[in-house]
């Protein structure tokens, strides 16, 4: 009798087998199951495979901050903390968009040009040529598309190298930005405009600090909840009610600490509420749509994707559209920091801050592993370290130097990380 003609209720060739199959149980029940010993079993799981999430990063943050505090009082002061939360927000635009690029494995140089060209656009269409500075806002962010567009467009479709690509587009936008600034080379832009006010403006009424914190802390719960229900209704594993009301009240702690400093100061920056905005968006956009899997699918295996029918070319050529929108928010952010676009933006350490923060964040280099999160945890890091040594008056050469060691170091984790999970089978 052919095989597939055996009753469904014959008898299994080896019982033994079918017995120790049927015992396995997925990991991430025994939480439900073993209670706080199944977080230290879970937690064991991961480390023994390779799955380290976002522990270095967090460890390095706390680590940095006793390290600091205890060499300057003031780095944890409600002053400095104001400061260095407004100042990220400009690298920490730019590396949400890089993120987007890394989980494809390639990589976009050009990053640092485009957010150049977008500052000169706003400074010379708003107050050189006297337009509307929303209209110039709009059409610096719709340039900064097209500019990723086009290098998405000799790499998808051309096939060429994206490396190659962006370091020419990286050459011909900083020629295009000086291009628009003209001889003079600087354009100071109105502080009290739209621009001018995305980095200076805050939320003065304590309400809106501890609001924005109670929004987030509620919001989180209520997305995991309603997430678990979702699960168990699927059949599938989920988070327990309790620890999820464990990872709230973390958050709770945190969040509600961060507004109360900052309410010491000058109260809540617009830049920062900005920036958590777009980070809850794309995280959206990459964890719960068919375009986030999508990515994350191409960034596993191009072929793969190619036959499961996925626009490969398609998917690739927005990623770095994306990838240029958020260098000329970005550049938007930077101008208003310096309150003026010149010859020197876009150029410098930007690029490298860039993709430092998002790997450092958690990003993997190779593809397929990231969250636009990785962009906050990243930048908090690298402008963290450069505080703290401004602090202690520690010249620009050492920062540099520190902060490629901590480059170094997040790369050398990355790359052992993913030997641990080849050898665990798991990537």
């Amino acid at each position: 009798m052919d095989k597939t003609d055996a009753p469904v209720d014959a008898p299994v060739g080896n019982p033994d087998a079918a017995e120790g199959a049927a015992t396995v149980v997925d990991p991430r029940l025994l939480i439900r199951e073993q209670g706080f010993g199944g977080y230290i079993t879970e937690f064991k799981r991961k480390i023994s495979g390779g799955d380290l999430g976002s522990i270095p990063v967090v460890v390095g943050l706390a680590i940095i901050a006793v390290v600091f505090q205890s060499m300057n009082s003031e780095f944890l002061s409600a002053k400095n903390i104001s400061d260095i939360a407004t100042s990220m927000v400009a690298t920490g635009m730019m590396a949400v968009g890089i993120i987007f690029v890394l989980l494809l494995g390639e990589i976009d140089l050009s990053v640092g040009s485009v957010s150049g060209v977008s500052g000169a656009l706003v400074a010379v269409l708003s107050v050189t040529q006297g337009m509307n500075e929303w209209l110039a806002i709009l059409v610096a962010i719709v340039s900064g598309a097209v500019m990723g567009a086009i290098h998405g467009f000799f790499f998808a479709r051309i096939g060429a190298p994206a490396f190659a690509v962006t370091l020419a587009g990286l050459l011909f936008w900083l020629g295009f930005m000086l291009q628009l600034l003209g001889d003079s080379g600087t354009i100071n832009l109105d502080g009290d405009g739209v621009v001018g006010k995305l980095t200076t403006y805050y939320f003065t009424d304590v309400a809106a600090a501890y609001g924005l914190a109670a929004i987030a802390v509620i919001g989180y719960f209520a997305a995991a909840f309603l997430d678990t229900r979702r699960r168990e209704a699927a059949g599938i594993p989920s988070r327990p009610i309790a620890d999820i009301a464990v990872r709230t009240g973390v958050l709770a702690v945190f969040a509600f600490a961060a507004a109360y400093m900052f309410n010491q100061y000058r109260g809540l920056p617009l830049a920062l509420v900005l920036f958590l905005i777009v980070l809850v968006g794309t995280d959206f956009v990459l964890r719960r749509t068919a375009y986030g899997r999508k990515i994350f699918a191409l960034g596993g295996s191009v072929e793969a994707s190619r036959r499961a029918g996925i626009n490969v070319t398609a998917i690739r050529i927005s990623v770095f559209s994306i990838a240029g929108t958020f260098a000329a928010i970005g550049g938007l952010f930077w101008a208003s920091k310096i309150a003026a676009a010149n010859q020197g933006s876009g150029t410098g350490d930007l690029l490298m801050n860039v993709i430092a923060a998002a790997v450092i964040g958690g990003t993997s280099l190779f593809g397929g592993r990231g969250r636009t999160w990785n962009a906050l945890l990243g930048v908090m890091v690298i402008v963290s370290i450069q505080y703290g040594l401004s602090l202690e008056g520690i010249a620009t050469p050492i920062q540099y130097m520190v902060t490629g060691a901590v480059l170094l170091a997040t790369v050398v984790i990355d790359s052992v990380t993913r030997k641990t999970q080849k050898t665990a089978g798991r990537a």
